[in-house]
């Protein structure tokens, strides 16, 4: 897990676009579940659309505000919660024990490959109801994993970044290296070279997968990084942080 409740994210460039929206909106999956969703636009978009998937305790306020800063890049961007099926299209109303791993647990195993594409789909849609056709995935740890997955041509997106997401097979269920044959959007991820959770033969088991599927990709590490560098109080962190985000940035203008 990621990011405390009071976290932020880095905000190293000013903004270039004022908000025309930001406020939480529940979206509606093919199945019919409700989930929350966050989204924030500019008055005039200007690049592609961001679809944010949130570390494994789902929307919070650090994505609420990552959106936001990519708005006032110029790019609409929207967060999805994962857990409408079994915790309610209501976040704020969930007890703070909610985002711990034991009462956690029970609604990540309730997650399955076809329920959380049926909810990517559904705010995908949304997302692009708004802005661009375009649309990048961005996610973060559990985020980042479900991003390196969204490179598959079945969302038709134009990239897919991930921070610190675990490539490889958890419990037998095939993550990124094992699905990298079928990824063909471009993909930049972004390592922590200090993350214990996260090895480097599985970030280079994940880079040889990508490399033999030829799917195009960029690998960052930023050695001595913890897990979650990309947080405005991890300020010995400050530099990998800046570079991680205009690394970003000059991604989404390029799939622009």
């Amino acid at each position: 897990m990621c990011y405390d409740p009071d976290a932020a994210p880095p905000a190293p460039t000013p903004a270039r676009r004022p908000l025309a929206e930001a406020a939480d909106l529940t979206l509606t999956s093919a199945d019919g579940t409700e989930f929350a969703a966050f989204l924030a636009r500019p008055v005039l978009a200007t690049g592609v659309g961001v679809l944010v998937l949130p570390d494994n305790k789902g929307l919070s306020a650090f994505y609420r505000h990552t959106a936001a800063r990519l708005a006032e890049q110029g790019h609409p961007a929207l967060v999805l919660d994962y857990y409408g099926r079994t915790a309610g299209a209501a976040p704020e109303s969930r007890p703070p024990e909610f985002g711990e791993l034991p009462n956690l647990l029970p609604h990540l195993l309730a997650l399955t490959p076809e329920t959380l594409d049926a909810d990517l789909t559904a705010a995908l849609e949304r997302l692009r109801a708004v802005g661009p056709a375009e649309v990048v995935a961005l996610g973060f740890c559990f985020g980042g994993r479900q991003a390196f997955r969204t490179a598959a041509p079945r969302f038709g997106l134009a990239g897919a970044v991930g921070f610190y997401g675990y490539p490889d097979a958890i419990n037998g269920a095939p993550g990124p290296t094992q699905l990298a044959a079928g990824l063909t959007a471009p993909v930049l991820a972004l390592w922590g070279g200090a993350d214990e959770h996260i090895p480097p033969a599985a970030v280079e088991a994940f880079d040889t997968a990508l490399t033999a599927a030829g799917c195009p990709h960029e690998f960052v590490t930023y050695p001595g990084a913890p897990h979650n560098f990309f947080e405005r109080s991890a300020v010995d962190h400050a530099d990998a942080a800046g570079d991680a985000w205009n690394r970003l940035l000059a991604f989404l203008d390029a799939a622009d």
